[in-house]
């Protein structure tokens, strides 16, 4: 799963882990990201943080 913004609350990311992600990319940089940190652990997918949004406006 991949987002262009890094992810506020761990509940959309849940709905892809409970369906069989198992990996995540996103820029980071929520004050929430211990928790999504926590849900990738939980379900015992990867996680990379890239640091940088990357979207065209």
């Amino acid at each position: 799963m991949a987002s262009d913004a890094f992810f506020p609350f761990r509940d959309g990311l849940e709905v892809g882990l409970a369906e069989g992600i198992s990996a995540v990319i996103q820029p980071g940089g929520s004050t929430r990201d211990w928790d999504i940190i926590d849900a990738c652990n939980q379900y015992g997918a990867a996680m990379k943080f890239t640091g940088q949004r990357c979207f065209r406006h």
